[in-house]
């Protein structure tokens, strides 16, 4: 998946609007779009809607952002939604495998409760939201088979530092939240799992927008998580590999495939060796996912 949509969950309308986004997930947000006297009401909300477009065809895959475990309306958040049979579970403030651990054991239950094939919902977790949860990164390695990525955000974080700013005057990242950044990419590639980068909340911003997600392209990140329907198409073009792209990675494929185990091939006059090989794959890999090989 390249694009998640938040989508607040007590606001029917624009969940309408996010299913015909062209997302590829619509993250149906119980947490930080919520005020704490609308938590309920989101809840039914949000429940009403996954019944209503689980059966729809072609729809986007639909995960739902419950409250972290600390503050002990997670329970409550999975009781209300899982009967409508969610694609995944986006866990906030996640600190290591400890809590997708959790998570995994409080939808497991719910999955038999609900008539749920067991490991059916899938987890991607929020991996920096917290000072601790910067020391833990490692830990997501074998911690659930449902675990399928990783992101990170800024704003929880800086909160938690007492920071005045979470980007300099340019726009750019401060040093913690980079360092937040490869925490996340890292700690993906690790626990073999897709890594996504974070939201851009200036989304008037196109240009910005547009430079920092081909940066999260260059650097390793496949998908991001976006704010506002005008983010989605950007993050799609950004993330579906180019024509291009994909033939010249098809050709380094041919290339070592006929070379019969060797570590190096040439192609054009440049040498390419193994790990340009895993490369192509994955550009090979994600053109099938967009459906373009």
């Amino acid at each position: 998946m390249r694009s998640y949509l938040f989508s607040p969950g007590d606001q029917p309308k624009k969940l309408e609007k996010a299913m015909s986004s062209g997302a590829d997930a619509v993250l149906i947000d119980l947490e930080d779009s919520i005020s704490t006297a609308r938590k309920a009401e989101a809840r039914k909300i949000a429940a009403g809607f996954l019944r209503e477009v689980h059966a729809t065809p072609n729809r986007p895959r639909l995960f739902v952002r419950v409250n972290g475990h600390e503050t002990g309306l997670i329970d409550a958040d999975l009781d209300a939604v899982m009967a409508g049979k969610p694609d995944g579970i986006l866990l906030p403030k996640a600190e290591g495998g400890v809590s997708v651990m959790h998570l995994d054991a409080k939808l497991a239950v719910r999955e038999a409760v609900n008539d749920i094939a067991d490991g059916a919902t899938k987890i991607m977790a929020l991996a920096t939201e917290t000072a601790a949860a910067m020391f833990v990164g490692g830990t997501y390695k074998g911690s659930s088979a449902r675990l399928i990525g990783l992101t990170w955000g800024a704003e929880d974080l800086s909160a938690e530092l007492g920071a005045e700013a979470n980007r300099d005057k340019d726009g750019h990242f401060l040093d913690p939240y980079r360092l937040a950044r490869s925490i996340c990419l890292t700690a993906a590639a690790a626990a073999s799992v897709q890594a996504v980068d974070t939201v851009y909340v200036d989304y008037r911003n196109e240009a910005g927008f547009r430079r920092e997600t081909e940066e999260g392209r260059r650097d390793g990140f496949t998908g991001r998580m976006a704010i506002h329907p005008a983010q989605v198409p950007i993050i799609n073009e950004v993330f579906t590999p180019t024509t291009a792209a994909i033939e010249h990675a098809r050709r380094v494929i041919a290339a070592f495939a006929a070379a019969d185990g060797a570590g190096t091939v040439g192609i054009d006059g440049l040498m390419y060796d193994r790990p340009h090989l895993v490369r192509a794959q994955q550009v090979v890999a994600r053109a099938k996912a967009a459906g373009l090989a």
